[in-house]
């Protein structure tokens, strides 16, 4: 510990004291409780999403960004709520796809010192301090995933989200990885792992790998056409949420 203080400032340096006092985790626990129901609040009448993961990496002239403005132009067509991470790059991109089609577009977005600012292509928003709260909402409110190509954070949203329809948390949501050139290698790797065993042949099944759009929506449609019907909600107001903003049609400038 010496040394460690001879190379770390004395006030930089942090001790591994264990549990924090009980008046500490009441107080975190309520600030985790407060940001779940502001964020049901806020999603309780979005309707029904397909939420687009990728990265908040990819500017407005990058091939991934125009397939995922596509996608959300495509998914608002289909009369489905666009739900993304809020933020700027693929996010944005399908956002500003659906908001340009005249569809509903959500973003769910977190406070991050670098990256992650709200994109204007949205008309419901809120903005999250935990991952694990955002990730909970991302998903809570969707019946289908793309996976755009993305880094560590995609990946974690991805492979958090397999497990829940692996594991029949989530019953028959589809899942959709978009780019096989940037996902081939990973894909690959999942195939590796069912020959391990350490996943069953028949997990490989709950993912579809392609470049096509138009396959991606098709297999979303006939996945919610087979297993879903849409059931109007009543407009209940027990947590005095706010009615959605009605989409305009067209892009802010």
């Amino acid at each position: 510990m010496e040394q460690l203080k001879r190379i770390i400032p004395a006030k930089d340096v942090q001790f591994l004291d264990g549990p924090k006092s009980r008046t500490y985790e009441f107080s975190f626990a309520w600030k985790v409780f407060w940001e779940f129901i502001k964020g049901f609040r806020t999603l309780h009448f979005v309707g029904p999403c397909i939420t687009v993961f990728g990265s908040a990496r990819f500017k407005e002239d990058h091939p991934h960004y125009q397939s995922a403005r596509e996608m959300g132009r495509q998914i608002a067509a289909m009369g489905m709520t666009t739900m993304t991470g809020g933020g700027p790059g693929t996010m944005e991109a399908a956002n500003r796809g659906a908001f340009e089609q005249g569809g509903m577009s959500v973003g769910c977005n977190i406070k991050l010192p670098f990256e992650q600012k709200p994109n204007p292509y949205v008309q419901t928003s809120i903005t999250f301090e935990h991952f694990f709260v955002r990730k909970v909402m991302l998903v809570k409110y969707s019946y289908a995933f793309v996976i755009m190509p993305g880094g560590f954070g995609t990946m974690d949203e991805f492979f958090e989200t397999l497990t829940l329809v692996q594991t029949k948390i989530l019953v028959r949501f589809p899942l959709v990885l978009f780019g096989k050139e940037y996902y081939q290698p990973l894909f690959d790797y999942m195939e590796s792992m069912a020959r391990e065993g350490t996943i069953s042949k028949e997990d490989l099944s709950l993912v579809l790998l392609t470049d096509s759009i138009a396959e991606a929506i098709q297999h979303i449609d006939t996945f919610i056409k087979k297993n879903y019907a849409h059931k109007v909600r009543k407009r209940k107001w027990w947590l005095f949420e706010k009615r959605p903003q009605k989409p305009l049609g067209e892009a802010r400038a």
